[in-house]
């Protein structure tokens, strides 16, 4: 299964402080907003997505379709194609898409140790 890029997506309780936290660890300002309270910060081919107030808890992000520059793959599996495969496997989702729609669309489930995974596809 092809899941794109992967980043981990942290709730954070005040975004600046974050942002230069991480700035000192080597990442910079990849996307996002700070006005939004959301960025996305990158090292190397290393993504941590920093939102704050905007969900509980921290999440497996995954992004099919994308690269870890947030350019379009030719070769990607659909989130429909990896949410029928799941399905097919017995694997709970928390959030499902709608299997006849196309283009972006997420869903979101939990491993076994309660972690929230979010497979977010945004072409």
């Amino acid at each position: 299964m092809k899941l794109g890029a992967f980043s981990v997506s942290l709730s954070v309780k005040d975004i600046k402080a974050s942002k230069q936290f991480y700035e000192k660890l080597g990442f910079i300002v990849f996307a996002g907003a700070l006005e939004k309270k959301y960025l996305i910060m990158k090292n190397e081919d290393s993504l941590i997505g920093l939102f704050e107030g905007m969900f509980e808890g921290n999440l497996l992000t995954f992004n099919p379709g994308w690269d870890t520059d947030a350019k379009k793959l030719e070769d990607f599996d659909d989130i429909r194609d990896i949410q029928a495969r799941l399905k097919a496997q017995g694997v709970p989702l928390d959030r499902e898409t709608e299997s006849a729609s196309d283009g972006p669309a997420n869903i979101v489930l939990t491993d076994p140790d309660g972690n929230t995974i979010l497979i977010d596809q945004h072409v």
